[in-house]
């Protein structure tokens, strides 16, 4: 009942913000509410990709096809983010300057299209994170309606596999650029390596995974049930030659494991 008292409160909170642009991509949270978005406003809502080095192909090609089935009238924002220095130089506050120039971009292309309100998909366990993002969000006035309505992660997996939706069970994605620990300047070709070699482990079946860039060093991350497949030598000798091939000299397994944010635990506390 009270999912489903949440799920009230999203419609009603959309359904006043017509017409409404839906920052799109692709992932369980955004996908969850251009879904909902689309069922309540049908037309009068539109579904904005950004295309850009520091989001995977595969992760595009994904959000296009699923807004192309739906039916969904579809906008792509060509991001520019490494013609910025700020950003590539890669500071604490990284997140902040992205999201500040991508909603800025957004919010010029609406306007055009007579859409004055744009939302976006975090949900409340994003706030439990170092997340400097969410502060542009809030300055540039962009509403978070999954946040307000009171849904965390689980819920919005429980609906979506209810509603049918193909990526209720998708492991949490980030940028590509969360992948550099701060400091170490981001470039298209370092973003093309990571970008490789997640995808190679992804096509190994790993599921929940990170590439981290430690310069000559990949440190790879995986979910705690998956670190166990890497008990295999021929496994570990697979990926540490397809890792070197495409570009590192060295190859590391994170003994934690695969965690959310983990390149911020070297952040002081406040």
């Amino acid at each position: 009942m009270e999912l489903q008292n949440s799920l009230n409160r999203l419609q009603r909170m959309i359904k006043e913000s017509a017409p409404l642009a839906v920052a799109y991509s692709g992932g369980v949270d955004s996908t969850f509410l251009l879904k909902v978005a689309h069922d309540v406003l049908k037309d009068q809502v539109t579904a904005f990709t950004a295309q850009s080095s520091i989001h995977p192909e595969r992760e595009f090609r994904e959000a296009i096809e699923f807004v192309r089935s739906a039916g969904i009238r579809h906008i792509i924002i060509q991001s520019r983010e490494l013609e910025s220095k700020a950003f590539t130089d890669n500071p604490p506050d990284r997140c902040y300057l992205c999201k500040h120039a991508l909603f800025s971009r957004i919010k010029k292309e609406a306007k055009k299209h007579h859409i004055k309100t744009i939302a976006e998909g975090s949900n409340i366990d994003d706030l439990g994170d170092y997340r400097p993002g969410m502060r542009a969000i809030h300055e540039l006035g962009i509403i978070s309606p999954l946040q307000d309505a009171g849904f965390h992660k689980e819920d919005i997996r429980k609906l979506s596999k209810k509603m049918g939706l193909p990526t209720w069970d998708k492991p949490a994605f980030a940028c590509l650029a969360s992948r550099f620990p701060y400091g170490i300047k981001i470039t298209i070709e370092r973003l093309a390596m990571v970008e490789k070699a997640e995808q190679y482990l992804l096509d190994l079946g790993f599921k929940n995974l990170r590439v981290r860039y430690h310069g000559d060093t990949a440190r790879i991350e995986v979910a705690e049930a998956e670190r166990r497949k890497f008990f295999n030598v021929k496994l570990m000798n697979g990926v540490n030659a397809a890792l070197r091939e495409i570009g590192f000299t060295y190859v590391a397994l994170d003994l934690r494991g695969y965690r959310t944010g983990s390149l911020n635990e070297v952040l002081p506390m406040k």
